[in-house]
């Protein structure tokens, strides 16, 4: 059957990220039709595929996050239906969203990542909490940042500064998953690049300095409106500005990632740059990162949407 002119965006889901999915996808489908295009909003349920499958859409705008959004799954349901959509192929999806994998592979390619261990859930059990946190401590030293190794908007995500906070922070962390990445504290500013390409290589977009008010960037900061403080351009000297865009840029590739991502990075007191994490389904919603970003460069959020949808329903 031949395709349609609409794009369909989807958003919602059963992750834990469902709510920020659903404005993400609010957003996105308003700056798309500021730009003349056709949008169908559509959650994921069991009349999805029959849909797709009767009627076509010319693109897929993918605005689901967590487990089933961007581990790839859902965009290789896309490629056995021949639907093209924005962003990153199944297997590009599953490197970056897997958060040990995607450092070791950025770290291969010469990016400075903070060294960390992963356990899982099981092993965590079995060989002895206490024993297991002490030796971990002994190796990377305290502050910690302990997070699920699959997921997003800081769910489950802690800073351990004392060894007696450990317990906890493992048991809220193992509640998203069933392993944790300890990772090294690097002190210093956190800022986050996001990086399009709309047909031309990938470019990045001005760096976003986070500034949470209460000293943390968790899911509250993230979406609740004055919570955070975004310094868009970042405050950065001109080379670590170049550096942040390089190592973004070398991110997206090293990993395979197509049409956009966003890079998490920490800039330590001595100008370093170490990568954190990188996003290939970055947020949407009115306090998120990549619009911000979009803003900054003087562009349109909706004709970035567009030029992303066209660059990837391109025959």
């Amino acid at each position: 059957m031949t395709q349609s002119g609409r794009v369909v965006v989807l958003a919602g889901g059963l992750s834990h990220e469902r709510d920020v999915s659903l404005r993400a996808g609010r957003r996105v489908a308003e700056a798309l039709r500021s730009a003349g295009v056709e949008v169908e909003v559509r959650d994921v349920d069991s009349s999805l595929v029959p849909s797709l499958r009767a009627d076509p859409p010319r693109c897929v705008f993918p605005l689901l996050y967590g487990e089933s959004g961007e581990d790839g799954t859902l965009r290789e349901v896309l490629d056995l239906l021949s639907i093209p959509y924005v962003g990153s192929p199944p297997s590009a999806s599953r490197l970056a969203f897997d958060k040990p994998v995607a450092k070791a592979l950025v770290a291969a390619a010469g990016i400075r990542t903070p060294e960390s261990v992963t356990l899982p859930h099981d092993t965590f059990r079995e060989v002895g909490a206490t024993a297991l946190i002490e030796v971990v401590v002994d190796r990377l030293g305290l502050p910690l940042v302990v997070k699920p190794t699959r997921g997003g908007s800081a769910l489950g995500c802690s800073i351990v500064t004392e060894l007696a906070e450990m317990p906890g922070a493992m048991v809220g962390c193992f509640a998203y998953g069933p392993f944790a990445l300890l990772e090294r504290f690097v002190d210093g500013t956190e800022v986050t690049v996001s990086v399009i390409d709309t047909g031309s290589g990938p470019q990045a977009l001005p760096a976003v300095e986070i500034r949470p008010v209460d000293g943390r960037y968790d899911y509250s900061a993230r979406y609740t409106a004055g919570s955070t403080e975004f310094v868009t351009p970042a405050k950065l000297e001109a080379d670590v500005e170049a550096e942040v865009a390089r190592v973004a840029v070398e991110a997206h590739r090293v990993l395979g990632l197509a049409d956009l991502s966003r890079t998490d990075l920490i800039v330590d007191g001595d100008g370093a740059v170490w990568f954190l994490e990188v996003n290939v389904a970055p947020g949407m919603t009115e306090t998120s990162l990549l619009p911000l970003s979009v803003e900054a460069a003087d562009l349109d959020l909706g004709a970035v949407c567009r030029a992303l949808v066209d660059a990837a329903a391109k025959p």
